[in-house]
């Protein structure tokens, strides 16, 4: 499988997630909707746009990147990306939790996303990313190979 998703820098991806953490850390314990906006839109330029155009990712590349050593290796933009967008799904579903009153679905929502991301942050464990690569097996992706097209 080709992919088309430039790559990131894995100490990026873990330095967001750990901003991620504490943002998410903010919104439960204050009941902020406005934090929670904040991280939401957060997850929309990751899911959009990819983890480096996030402004997590670019305070990364900006102030902590030109300090360290080059990556070892760059990992795949396409599951931290789908990762992004499960964590813009459950900052929404939080949001309208909020909305409606119904505060039990914002707490486990923004529960959910805080867990995630601090499984991230703190071991590496991107869930999302691991979600996606099993779909992935599950339903390959169906571009074809360049070297095998027919002309017609």
């Amino acid at each position: 499988m080709q992919s088309t998703s430039p790559g990131v820098d894995p100490r990026g991806l873990r330095f967001a997630a750990t901003l991620t953490t504490v943002v998410l850390a903010v919104a439960l314990l204050t009941g902020s909707s406005w934090v929670l906006a904040a991280q939401t839109l957060v997850f929309a330029v990751g899911a959009l746009a990819g983890p480096a155009a996030s402004p997590y990712g670019r305070l990364f590349a900006w102030s902590v990147r030109p300090r360290l050593s080059a990556p070892k290796h760059l990992e795949d933009a396409a599951a931290p990306r789908f990762a992004q967008a499960v964590g813009l799904i459950f900052g929404l579903v939080g949001l309208a939790g909020h909305v409606v009153s119904v505060e039990l679905v914002t707490y486990v929502a923004v529960g959910a996303a805080f867990a995630a991301a601090f499984l991230n942050a703190a071991f590496g464990f991107c869930l999302g990313c691991e979600i996606y690569l099993t779909y992935r097996r599950f339903i390959p992706s169906h571009h074809p190979n360049p070297t095998t097209e027919v002309a017609s």
